[in-house]
């Protein structure tokens, strides 16, 4: 049970991370694309914005899919806190915790999943099961 567990975990986790690398790459569900997401990251200092807006659609995305599939998970759990922690420090901290103010509550619940999975390991439906 442990293994299907954490299966639904990882595609929870990890396809809403494809889904949001893609609303920053090509504007899938209402995203704005790259070149909305770049001048959104220039006006939080976020430098330069388009190749930032870049390296951030393809880590979650590259990310998100890694992380659904089990595969190199520790890499994907990192990749995955990482967009987390710039999420909290860059937009979500200032307002607090509490998400209804637009606080960091979500993505710290997303940062302590993805370390937890990392650190556990991504079970026996996985990717790593078969392949390690």
């Amino acid at each position: 049970m442990i293994g299907f567990g954490l299966l639904l975990i990882r595609l929870v986790i990890g396809l809403s991370f494809i889904a949001h690398g893609a609303q920053k790459l090509i504007g899938f569900g209402g995203g704005g694309g790259l070149k909305v997401t770049g001048e959104h990251f220039e006006k939080l200092g976020i430098r330069p914005g388009g190749t930032m807006a870049l390296l951030a659609g393809l880590s979650e995305l590259i990310g998100g899919a890694m992380f659904a599939l089990g595969l190199l998970t520790p890499l994907a759990g990192i990749v995955i806190a990482g967009t987390m922690v710039v999420g909290i420090l860059k937009v979500h901290g200032p307002n607090g915790y509490w998400i209804t103010k637009g606080g960091y509550e979500y993505c710290l619940a997303v940062l302590v999943v993805a370390i937890g999975v990392a650190l556990t390991g991504a079970g026996q439906y996985s990717l790593d099961a078969i392949l390690f």
